[in-house]
């Protein structure tokens, strides 16, 4: 016997979703009426009473670092263009609340062991072949894969079964419960099977979505041309979309007050204030807190093994500096991964550790050190670089002397996931604004299972677990996120900074971009003003 929720013609009401989310379950928690995804005018387009969208022009993205076709299936800072070409199952709005994509409307069975999906019909790839569940099928598999690297592998291998219904019905058979499902199903893009392996060289991606790539030059640039079949009448509005890559903060801040650049998320903190002055530009923060800054330790490394010294390190860091000199005021200095959107975050969590260098040496006297000499890697962008800077001079104020360490995103990821990392590094991480589960069963530095500090506990992987596959709802499942941040915090294996989410430049005459909560950008409904 199955439940039955939201028709396509209807948007599913807030309770609805929330037992849909995992036969009973609850997905993200309640109170979030104050989290929100920023939109350039903050809504469409008729609800803020603004001109009417008209249809026609180029947009021209400035990002700081190159599309990297091998991490196609892996959250990355190289995500941004994957919903320009791919839809995705589902997609949350602001309350976190799923909404229809591909997958027009969904029913658990009441056990929560399979999960019934209707899909759209009358949708195509950009090469003219139809979507059906096979489509579904093959993201799945893939995504299980661990070739992809893909941080939700662990959510996509709980699926064990197919059942199709026809090209437009499919059941997914779930080998036990989970309640973060549905960031799965945003997560995961629905590429073309039969050119997979030409996706991962770049030379041919293959979507639904309302744009086609039509030429990446590597290093400089990628050309997006408007899909004229796609399955939203009428959308998308833009005739084209022009990436152009500006790794320079100076050359990039240039290009959006020229106005040869329309919109970016990639300005450094230091750069915004200056942003913010120019008359032809808007500076929005997205609230949901999809990223967050941090230091990484590899507890293999000797003293870092010892939880004592990774203390002394969280100790040290003057969080609030960072977040006022180095990321622009934008964001919340805190000690734990979550946002203030998530049923996670405590106050108490998040000021676990005051900047206190005094608390540092005497933790790391305690542990029989006066002087640590180590390496900190960090990405070779301005706003990381920054960062990094900070922790040096924060850290050297203990006798913690850090050598840095400046590498490219690409080469940076792939050393991640790979669990290459010196002692130190600084990037940053997602996956802390939607299920609170899936932070600790998907993010690379995170990963109950394989994380890159190469930290294991039995008690952590109990926590995680119970959380990520247990019924509960409000009280009782809150309960074993503070476990899991007491356990984070203690350990400090993970040393989190400035919770932040994505900052978004947009010109004056660029309306209705969004993000998902993966950081995949929609232009769906954005146009330029006459």
């Amino acid at each position: 016997m199955t439940e039955s929720y939201p028709s396509p013609a209807a948007a599913p009401s807030r309770r609805t979703t929330l037992r849909a989310a995992g036969g009973g379950t609850l997905l993200l928690g309640l109170g979030l009426a104050g989290c929100r995804s920023a939109v350039s005018g903050s809504e469409s387009a008729e609800k803020a009473g603004a001109a009417k969208p008209r249809r026609g022009g180029t947009v021209s993205v400035a990002i700081n670092s190159d599309f990297t076709p091998s991490l196609l299936f892996a959250q990355s800072s190289q995500s941004l263009q994957h919903r320009l070409v791919y839809n995705t199952l589902t997609r949350y709005d602001e309350e976190l609340t799923p909404q229809p994509e591909l997958a027009t409307s969904w029913h658990y069975a009441k056990d929560g062991r399979s999960i019934t999906l209707e899909l759209r019909s009358g949708v195509t790839f950009h090469d003219g072949r139809p979507f059906t569940a096979d489509d579904v099928i093959f993201a799945v598999k893939n995504l299980q894969n661990p070739a992809r690297a893909a941080q939700l592998r662990a959510t996509a291998g709980v699926i064990t079964g197919f059942e199709k219904q026809g090209d437009h019905r499919l059941v997914l058979k779930l080998a036990h419960r989970v309640n973060n499902l549905f960031d799965l199903f945003e997560f995961m893009i629905i590429t073309d099977r039969n050119s997979v392996e030409e996706a991962l060289k770049g030379t041919r991606l293959n979507g639904t979505g309302p744009f086609r790539l039509t030429k990446w030059s590597p290093g400089s640039s990628l050309s997006f041309t408007r899909n004229d079949a796609y399955w939203q009448q009428g959308r998308p509005y833009l005739d084209a979309v022009e990436f152009r890559v500006i790794p320079q903060a100076d050359a990039l801040v240039s290009s959006l007050r020229t106005g040869q650049s329309q919109l970016t998320f990639q300005v450094p903190g230091r750069n915004l204030a200056v942003v913010k002055s120019s008359p032809g530009l808007t500076v929005t923060e997205y609230d949901t807190g999809g990223g967050a800054q941090y230091l990484g330790v590899n507890t293999t490394v000797a003293p870092l093994d010892d939880r004592t010294v990774r203390q002394a390190l969280a100790h040290a860091v003057d969080r609030e500096r960072i977040l006022k000199q180095t990321l622009g005021g934008y964001g919340l200095a805190s000690a734990a991964p979550w946002p203030k959107s998530s049923p996670a975050f405590t106050e108490a969590g998040r000021t676990h550790y005051a900047h206190d260098p005094a608390k540092a040496r005497e933790l790391l006297r305690s542990a029989g050190h006066t002087r640590l000499d180590l390496p900190l890697l960090h990405l070779n962008l301005p706003g990381d670089t920054a960062v990094a800077e900070s922790l040096q001079y924060d850290l050297k104020q203990v006798g913690v002397h850090v050598t840095l360490q400046p590498t490219d995103p690409a080469t940076a990821q792939k050393d991640l996931i790979s669990q290459k990392m010196p002692a130190l590094w600084t990037m940053s991480h997602g996956f802390a604004q939607v299920q609170p589960s899936t932070l600790a069963v998907s993010a690379y530095p995170f990963n109950e299972a394989k994380n890159t500090s190469k930290y294991r506990s039995a008690k952590y992987t109990r926590v995680v677990r119970e959380a990520w596959t247990s019924p509960a709802t409000g009280a009782a499942v809150n309960t074993l996120h503070r476990e899991i941040s007491d356990i984070l915090l203690d350990e400090a294996f993970i040393i989190d900074l400035v919770i932040r989410g994505n900052v978004q430049v947009t010109a004056k005459d660029l309306h209705g971009v969004t993000l998902n909560k993966f950081a995949y950008l929609n232009l769906d409904n954005a146009y330029l003003a006459a």
